[in-house]
């Protein structure tokens, strides 16, 4: 017999990375940290902003791309600004993510015009 033994509670429940973050404006943005990738020496989080609630999931969450630095006050979360730099690794993000998510590309959307101002909202990070 070749049944599989399932124990409950062994399984371990999905917890999310979450960090918020202040936009310009002093208000507080909740975000999931879904990837991390290093590139050229420099660490790299993909993150969206966190739905509490499965129904409160927005279908069109945009993927914001942190760099994270390194001063003497220790780490530091900043906005990619290098447009090549931003486009390189938003490509490493997608194929990585592309098996869990349904990614479109710059070129299928107009979500490279809609990035500027996901970037200005973490721009005081």
């Amino acid at each position: 017999m070749a049944d599989e033994i399932k124990n409950p509670g062994t399984e371990e429940e999905y917890q999310p990375d979450l960090m918020t973050l202040q936009d310009e404006d002093g208000n507080e943005v909740t975000f999931e940290v879904i990837d991390a990738l290093d590139h050229k020496g420099v660490h790299y989080l993909a993150v969206v902003e966190y739905a509490e609630d499965e129904e409160d999931v927005n279908e069109d969450a945009q993927l914001v791309i942190l760099s994270v630095g390194e001063d003497d006050e220790g780490e530091y979360l900043d906005v990619v600004e290098d447009d090549e730099t931003l486009l390189e690794v938003s490509k490493l993000f997608e194929q990585r993510l592309s098996d869990q998510f349904e990614i479109e590309s710059p070129a299928q959307t107009d979500s490279q015009a809609r990035l500027p101002a996901r970037r200005d909202l973490l721009r005081f990070i």
